[in-house]
């Protein structure tokens, strides 16, 4: 396989139909230089039954590699792993969300352009995903610097700080990526259930030689399966999701250790991380179940802090009762 972008799909689902529905939004592309790696990460629906209905030249643009199950970063890495030496470019897609049809050619426009080597597009606006916000939106509450007006190309000379504010305008379904970011960067696995795309793109902007922003949107957000989202405070996973991010955050704290600015964002996210992690626990317990003593024991080795919040916790509802 020869081609300008490679697509790089990690695939975990139940539903069938999902797969093929992103795939579509590829085949459906106005820039149509591309090849696909798709990495059926242990799927329960095979990637093979989702492309049993596609016509063969469809099928001999995708190669599919199967591996087992190591979360969506283990797979992506596998994805990156296996680029072809030709490909000049990694185009990430969810395999529950899809593309519009400008996306990668947009995206190749601005960074041969510019000489960007890392590149995002906006999310297209939701109900169901509130929290994402556009670039256009980013640029009035940050400022930054329009190269182009239609579509809005922006570069912001201090991104990597800027998205430790508030990262909701950056998505991996809407991430493209030059060979000097694919060949040495990669996702920390381990964080599986959180944060791995946040270390991820700020990885990726430190190692940039210019990171670029297009307003235009790039995908839509589908509604598949997807373990991040399903988990609330009294889900199972709820407290190994919120120290995945503590362990992530701590992991950037090491990264701006000489921002100061930078590092009080850090520690503003590792609190609410703390926070979070503990009232899970206390509800665990108003529900008659016995908190994760094991893992809260490996928090507070790694992170004394912890238990600090959780003093600091109760007793603030030990002087909320009195009064």
């Amino acid at each position: 396989m020869m081609a300008t972008f490679t697509v790089v799909i990690p695939f975990f689902q139940k539903e069938p139909g999902i797969l093929r529905r992103a795939l579509q939004s590829v085949f459906d592309q106005t820039w149509q230089d591309f090849d696909i790696l798709v990495v059926d990460d242990q799927s329960p629906l095979s990637a093979e039954e989702e492309l049993s209905s596609l016509d063969d030249d469809q099928k001999s643009r995708i190669a599919v590699i199967r591996q087992t199950n190591l979360g969506p970063g283990g797979a992506r890495n596998t994805g990156l792993d296996n680029v072809p030496s030709s490909t000049r470019y990694v185009a990430f897609l969810d395999s529950d969300d899809q593309w519009l049809p400008d996306h990668l050619r947009n995206a190749h426009d601005v960074l041969t352009r510019f000489g960007g080597d890392c590149y995002w597009a906006s999310m297209q606006a939701s109900k169901e995903f509130y929290y994402h916000f556009g670039m256009a939106e980013l640029m009035a509450a940050e400022g930054g610097t329009a190269l182009q007006e239609e579509p809005l190309v922006l570069e912001m000379p201090d991104l990597a700080s800027v998205m430790l504010k508030n990262w909701s305008f950056l998505h991996l379904t809407c991430m493209v990526i030059a060979r000097n970011i694919f060949e040495t960067i990669r996702f920390e696995p381990s964080l599986r259930l959180a944060a791995e795309d946040v270390l991820f793109f700020c990885d990726c902007i430190l190692a940039a030689r210019r990171p670029l922003l297009c307003d235009a949107p790039g995908a839509m957000r589908g509604m598949g399966l997807n373990i991040f989202h399903s988990i609330d405070n009294q889900s199972p996973q709820f407290l190994r999701q919120q120290f995945n991010t503590w362990v992530a955050l701590d992991t950037l704290e090491e990264r701006f250790s000489r921002r100061p600015g930078d590092i009080e964002s850090i520690t503003s996210y590792k609190n609410t991380a703390r926070r979070q992690a503990l009232w899970s626990q206390a509800g665990r317990l108003r529900r008659g179940k016995a908190p994760e003593l094991g893992l809260l024991v490996r928090w507070i080795r790694r992170d004394p802090a912890l238990l600090r919040t959780a003093i600091e916790l109760g007793t603030r509802k030990l002087a909320n009762a009195r009064q």
